[in-house]
């Protein structure tokens, strides 16, 4: 009895792909150091309060808040915003999370 490509290829697919998705824990590791890291950045002042940094997208952009990231890049944290705006368009904004200045608005 010869096995079907299609079927073959469905078991190689079950076998692997567990494989390559990351570990569980690695990843709750990294959220619990991140959160830490966002924590103290906040207690230092390098970190305004979101709640603050929201009013000012809000009134900068306007529309449905999808999603926020904070980042460290190059010493600073900078929020990062998904905006879904009044028209519909999907915005990324990127804001300095120490002034709260919004620099950059860019269609996605």
């Amino acid at each position: 009895m010869r096995i079907p490509r299609q079927a073959a290829l469905a078991v190689l697919l079950a076998a692997v792909l567990p494989l390559a998705a990351p570990a569980p824990s690695c990843a709750r590791d990294d959220d619990h150091e991140r959160r830490d890291a966002v924590r103290r950045a906040r207690e230092a002042g390098e970190v305004l309060p979101l709640a603050e940094i929201l009013t000012r997208v809000r009134d900068k952009v306007g529309g449905d808040i999808a999603g926020i990231e904070i980042e460290r890049e190059r010493g600073r944290w900078r929020y990062e915003f998904r905006v879904i705006d009044r028209t519909g368009r999907v915005l990324e904004v990127l804001v300095d999370a120490r002034t709260g200045v919004v620099e950059q608005v860019e269609e996605r």
